[in-house]
């Protein structure tokens, strides 16, 4: 399993500790618990300086899941494992909600005015929130890690696999067009956006073909808008005929590509638009930064025969890979959920004024999303609770666990656990 964070008396970073040596400390009573999430003592007593192994910190960034490791580079050792889940595309449909119900206002109660252009200027390097919250979100857990485990250096997936560029570095211009590169990201673009099967019978993990939806003998092109994947029998059994014509009985799974192939593979817009921020935002915490392609990130992990996950995938970011040992660990599983919203009235889905939101947060030293631990010694509620809680004025609250929610828990059986900072934790 993961290793343990641990911290000296004046919170220095010192080498992670196996899980049972960090109960040992605890019922010695030589450290205490530090931070739950990621689980961190913090002893009690100075020690004598003693050298610690660096760690490196691996990222492998995604659209809506980034992958996180601290490797050991002399040993190989996974030493702590993490899935960070992004609200890119939550903050997306929250803003683009709250434009239409301001645009539908201003239309129901002020007379038409003429939309002014370039009205308003943007700093240089602005990304849009949505894609803004996914740099900001693993630049936060950088910063946290580096409180708590003695890293170094940092690597980051930053690039897809380029073969053409590798074998001549200096390639540029229409020769950067042909060769092995050719039709190599038309064929990973075309997987990922039609989720690696075939769009004519659904068949997966066979070798697909590249199709023209139009075909080419009437006039289609080669265009990425006119091109999908389907296996040889499908492929072979349409021809040259029209995709209208050939599936004309099944008008639903016609729909269905057609509407397909409008969409943009947003995905790897947002992890191509946020790449290069990110990067810079990891420069700026001082430490060496090493990148490395996806196709390198493959490799490692092929040659390691380790499934695909975001962990692993991070663990085998970059030429520094080692022999990976990973025997044990968990990923902490993290979602970024924000710090809920600042308006301050709630909205019908019209947009008029629906519901009073407080203008506190605090109630008795709690607010909601903090996580608690409740022990109740009378009522009809008795038991310990340990979940997220919901504060009311009343001082009554309610906490969510594992089993539900339990409503009516009086803030004076509640212990603060973790104070909310933003996320969610499981495993």
């Amino acid at each position: 399993m993961s290793k343990v964070f641990v911290i000296d008396s004046q919170k220095r970073p010192l080498d992670p500790i196996h899980s049972a040596q960090a109960r040992q400390l605890l019922r010695n009573k030589k450290a205490a618990i530090f931070r739950h999430f990621p689980f961190t003592l913090i002893l009690k007593e100075s020690r004598i300086e003693t050298p610690v192994s660096p760690l490196r910190l691996k990222i492998d960034p995604g659209a809506k899941t980034t992958g996180i490791a601290l490797v050991n580079d002399i040993t190989g050792e996974v030493v702590f494992a993490a899935e960070l889940k992004h609200r890119g595309f939550a903050i997306r449909d929250a803003l683009t909600s709250r434009r239409q119900l301001r645009r539908a206002r201003r239309a129901r109660k002020t007379r038409y005015r003429k939309p002014r252009f370039l009205n308003r200027t943007r700093s240089e390097g602005w990304l849009a929130p949505s894609l803004q919250s996914r740099v900001d979100n693993i630049k936060t857990w950088v910063d946290k890690l580096r409180r708590f485990a003695p890293i170094t250096t940092i690597s980051q997936e930053l690039v897809r696999f380029d073969m053409q560029l590798m074998r001549n570095p200096d390639i540029q211009g229409e020769e950067y067009q042909q060769g092995t590169l050719q039709g190599f990201e038309t064929r990973e673009y075309l997987l990922e956006k039609w989720n690696r099967e075939c769009v004519y019978c659904g068949i997966k993990d066979i070798p697909l073909q590249i199709e023209h939806i139009h075909p080419r003998a009437k006039g289609g092109s080669n265009s990425i808008t006119n091109l999908t994947l389907s296996c040889e029998k499908c492929n072979t059994k349409k021809g040259i005929k029209d995709i209208k014509d050939f599936l004309k009985k099944d008008p639903s799974r016609l729909e269905k590509i057609l509407k397909q192939v409008k969409i943009p593979l947003a995905d790897a817009a947002a992890v191509n638009t946020t790449r290069f921020a990110l990067l810079n935002a990891l420069k700026s915490t001082g430490l060496p930064v090493e990148t490395g392609s996806g196709g390198l990130t493959k490799f490692n992990r092929s040659q390691q025969n380790l499934e695909k996950t975001h962990w692993l995938d991070a663990a085998a970011v970059g030429e520094s890979t080692p022999k990976l040992i990973i025997k044990g660990i968990k990923p902490l599983l993290i979602t970024a959920n924000g710090h809920g919203s600042r308006q301050s009235c709630r909205t019908d889905k019209f947009g008029f004024p629906s519901r009073y939101v407080p203008r506190f947060k605090f109630v008795n030293g709690f607010q909601t999303g903090d996580i608690v631990k409740a022990i109740v010694t009378k009522g009809k509620k008795i038991g310990q609770y340990i979940g997220r809680v919901a504060v009311r004025t009343s001082g009554s609250f309610n906490i969510s666990d594992t089993f539900g929610l339990v409503q009516g828990i009086s803030h004076k059986y509640c212990k603060s656990i973790h104070k909310k900072d933003g996320y969610e934790y499981g495993k």
